[in-house]
């Protein structure tokens, strides 16, 4: 069934057309919907009407190509060519966007170029099972980042639970009749394996010699692995889009959706983790068009910019979460928070837990991709390979960047010497089989060493440790703010932004709540018990949480989130050695600390809270909001921040019907629908970006900007220190030229009842009341 033309508003010449051909049409705004087993495209289309009212253009679904059985994410694709069955299948899905073409949406995809899922059953990955029959003969055998000399001519397949007992080894035939051609496989207990041909009558010992696979304990994956995987993850083997058969297999469902009007808008994830990321990129642009909207999910570090040469509208948006939370932060508190962190715990700054973390990551978890470098640079640059592995500050150099980093080069040099150092540079230059290797490895080692490993252990402030943040530098200036907006504005004006996703550690208001500490620092106590680090923790992410009182469902919630933290950090449990007696006490922590904001935290929380929703929404590039977090929104990580999402329909319908807002989640909902139906309606006045800067004692405290010439956002920052210091006073707001009113946001009118700002406009007036933000709208602007 393919879709009529969708009506849309095209981006202007200036917004970067990524080709020629027609304009691309650029989301208002996109709403992220998890989809699985229990949500399906059909839960889905129930919610559009609901999507619609609330102001969003574009839906963003999780992962649709067929994955693992039950997958509650959809990263672990089994088959490119078909849309997912649980889900509802392809009809469901094509029912689904023209449901949504009926309303004025329009779909955008997740997609997964990197890696496939390993599964058990292995023939649900149909591709892979055939490499495993026929070896590197194999038509697919292109497919996988398979290294078969490491392997000693077999692929480690590491998917037992105990190491193998080669008596529990038989040939019979495949379980209710699977299996095609080849109904003969290799059984080990439940789990099936193909069988290569001519060998089914040997014994036990030389069978397993003859496959072109070795089944093996999954602890031997650190060690043995021979295949590229995503992260640590062995369950997920790396793709090679970069060969045109298998980018043209594996994406030829998703064109054929793109191209009949199912989806306008592709994000594409981890692209750090392919072979040339610009090369696959320049060739899906061509495939797609000029039309349809693609992001990348690409971390950058606080001074990296993304390639201008990338045919894409921008990243995700995690460089935006990173500005948005750093200004609300307050840097003589969180200096203050870090100190006494570190004197509780001991732990060593920040540079030291992340370069300690890197090379527990890398001579650890990441051995096998180490060794794999170290045999294609030589023993003698192989300590070289590992110092500069850890020291590079971004997650992956890429082509054009000869000199790699200077100072990485340095601190490499300073461990391993400054001739092998230099000889690794050159090998990186002259073979980009090697460049590439090294570079998808740089990039799984500062995701699982930072992500995974420092910002579990480094805990100051909890609101810092976020996907794309930086826990030594958590507070980001109102100039530095208005200077990443004004270059998003005028580079990348289409690029995502985000604040909550399937992949932050807390959700923007659960981070909302815990910066508020970096204002009062003295707030969080002394850690207690035998673990300060733990205490440390658990306080905070209880006080974000606000998993206080008997409330037992959010006290387990905690539970599993501390769990998880306290195995990730590596300090005295893992995921692979857990150390039960500690574990047991992490339960302890969970039931005796109970904190939730209160009196003026619980008022600077709110202030929070709406501040960063309103930055969010008017700040340059195309808002995402998560599943349900158009209201009050509180998790923890994943799997708690994959729950079903609460739909806040009737509470909308009731604001919608002149109901004011109760409480500071109706009060986020009313705010989040004003800024997404504006967007949507009169998308002109989000062109441009201008700062505005107030005068007066509490000018710090302002943060706001103009969008065109239109629209002026007014946010207040840092809210517990300006009650503390007597308020806005007589600080105010200069405007751009005009006639403004203020657009009813929580519940306030607008209009008759108040008379137009011109000139300047008091805080107290704008920001003195009840609410900490505002927006004003100049009286002759723009409809359109």
């Amino acid at each position: 069934m393919s879709l009529p033309p969708r009506t849309g508003r095209p981006s202007p010449e200036s917004n970067r057309p990524e080709s020629d051909g027609p304009p691309a049409v650029t989301p208002a705004s996109t709403y992220r919907l998890q989809l699985r087993p229990e949500f399906t495209f059909g839960h889905a289309r129930a919610v559009v009407p609901y999507l619609a009212s609330l102001g969003v253009s574009h839906l963003h679904l999780s992962p649709v190509l067929e994955a693992v059985p039950g997958s509650s994410h959809g990263y672990d694709v089994t088959d490119h060519t078909r849309v997912r069955v649980e889900l509802g299948g392809e009809d469901g899905l094509r029912a689904l966007a023209a449901e949504a073409r009926t309303h004025g949406l329009a779909l955008v995809l997740d997609i997964v170029p990197n890696h496939m899922a390993l599964p058990a059953p292995l023939r649900l990955n149909r591709p892979l099972w055939e490499v495993a029959r026929e070896g590197p003969g194999s038509p697919y055998a292109r497919w996988f980042d398979i290294d078969w000399e490491a392997g000693g001519g077999q692929l480690l397949l590491p998917v037992l639970g105990e190491p193998l007992d080669p008596g529990s080894v038989k040939v019979g035939e495949a379980a209710g009749g699977a299996g095609g051609g080849d109904r003969a496989v290799l059984r080990i207990g439940e789990l099936e394996f193909p069988l290569r041909e001519g060998t089914a009558g040997l014994d036990p010992a030389s069978l397993l010699a003859a496959q072109w696979y070795r089944p093996a304990c999954w602890r031997e994956a650190r060690t043995g692995l021979n295949y590229r995987r995503f992260f640590t993850i062995s369950e997920l083997i790396g793709v090679r889009v970069e060969d045109p058969e298998v980018f043209a297999v594996t994406h030829a469902k998703v064109l054929e959706l793109v191209r009949d009007g199912v989806a306008e808008g592709l994000r594409i994830d981890h692209v750090d983790g392919l072979a040339d990321p610009e090369g696959y990129l320049r060739r899906l642009r061509d495939a797609v068009g000029g039309h349809c909207w693609v992001v990348v999910e690409k971390i950058l570090a606080r001074e990296e910019r993304l390639a201008p040469g990338w045919p894409v509208a921008g990243t995700t948006g995690y460089d935006a979460l990173y500005r948005v939370d750093g200004v609300l932060t307050d840097p003589a508190g969180a200096a203050r928070l870090d100190a006494r962190f570190r004197e509780a715990t001991g732990q060593p700054r920040w540079e030291r837990t992340a370069a300690a973390g890197a090379r527990e990551v890398l001579t650890g978890d990441l051995a096998a991709e180490l060794a794999a470098l170290e045999r294609l640079a030589g023993p003698e640059l192989a300590g070289a390979v590992r110092e500069l592995l850890i020291a590079y500050p971004v997650y992956r150099p890429y082509p054009g960047d000869p000199d790699l980093a200077p100072e990485a080069l340095e601190r490499a040099a300073a461990q391993a010497g400054a001739a092998p150092v230099a000889g690794v540079r050159e090998l990186l230059l002259r073979d980009p089989a090697f460049a590439a290797r090294f570079a998808q490895t740089s990039a799984a080692l500062r995701a699982k060493s930072l992500e995974d490993r420092a910002f579990y252990r480094y805990a100051p402030l909890l609101s810092a440790t976020e996907v794309g943040g930086d826990p030594g530098a958590p507070a980001v200036t109102v100039a530095e703010f208005h200077a990443y907006c004004a270059e998003q504005a005028r580079l990348w004006p289409r690029s995502g932004t985000v604040l909550t996703t399937h992949d932050t550690k807390r959700s923007a208001d659960v981070r909302a709540r815990i910066s508020v500490l970096s204002q009062d620092p003295d707030a969080v106590p002394a850690p207690a018990g035998a673990d300060p680090q733990l205490a440390w923790v658990a306080w905070q992410t209880a006080f974000g949480l606000g998993a206080g009182g008997n409330n037992m469902v959010r006290l387990d919630r905690l539970w599993q989130a501390l769990l998880k933290s306290v195995r990730e950090a590596a300090l005295h449990t893992t995921w692979t050695e857990q150390n039960r007696a500690y574990e047991a006490t992490v339960r302890d922590y969970v039931l005796t600390t109970a904190p939730t904001p209160s009196g003026p935290l619980a008022a600077a929380a709110r202030a929070n809270l709406l501040g960063a929703a309103l930055l969010h929404l008017a700040m340059p590039g195309v808002p995402e909001v998560y599943q349900g977090a158009e209201t009050e929104y509180r998790a923890l990580v994943d799997p708690d921040n994959r729950r079903p999402a609460v739909f806040p329909r009737e509470t909308l319908a009731r604001l919608d019907a002149g109901a004011a807002p109760s409480g500071t989640a109706e009060e986020k909902l009313a705010l989040t629908a004003a800024l997404l139906r504006l967007r949507r309606d009169r998308p002109g006045l989000f062109d441009g970006y201008a700062p505005l800067s107030a005068r007066g004692p509490a000018a710090e405290h302002c943060v706001a900007f103009a969008r065109s010439a239109g629209l002026v956002a007014v946010a207040t920052r840092l809210s517990h220190r300006l009650a503390g210091a007597g308020g806005w006073r007589d600080t105010a707001l200069p405007l751009p030229p005009g006639r403004w009113r203020r657009l009813a946001l929580l519940g306030r009118a607008e209009g008759a009842r108040e008379a137009p700002y011109e000139d300047e406009v008091p805080l107290t007036a704008l920001l003195g009341g009840a609410s900490p933000v505002a927006v004003l709208l100049r009286e002759d602007a723009d409809p359109a």
